[in-house]
């Protein structure tokens, strides 16, 4: 049996997920990719809120590789959870290798102040 990519990404999620949740204190920095644009969210699993997010949609976030865009996300997503009282997270790369542009996000959120 087979599994597609979606699915087999889908399986890795699961089984990150069964260990990183957020809390109020260290909330998780969820990431998804599609193939054109990058999105990311802080949330507290304990409460069920998105407390924070940003994405590549976004009329603010410079356009150029995916992977400038994504560090520029990356930045955004920082800038507005030290706003909202957040420093520190989890991160949850969603089941994506830490590779090419969830890795340029990561590095963009701690360049911007989020401690991981």
């Amino acid at each position: 049996m087979s599994l597609t990519k979606s699915e087999r990404r889908q399986r890795i999620h699961y089984r990150v997920r069964k260990t990183v949740s957020g809390t109020t204190q260290q909330p998780r920095l969820s990431v998804f990719r599609s193939n054109k644009e990058i999105y990311a969210q802080i949330i507290d699993d304990v409460n069920g809120v998105t407390l924070v997010a940003a994405s590549s949609r976004e009329k603010g976030v410079t356009k150029g590789t995916k992977i400038e865009t994504a560090s520029a996300v990356g930045k955004l997503v920082a800038e507005r959870a030290l706003k909202a009282g957040v420093s520190n997270i989890t991160f949850d790369r969603s089941g994506y290798l830490y590779h090419g542009r969830v890795k340029s996000l990561a590095e963009g959120a701690r360049e911007a102040g989020l401690k991981f």
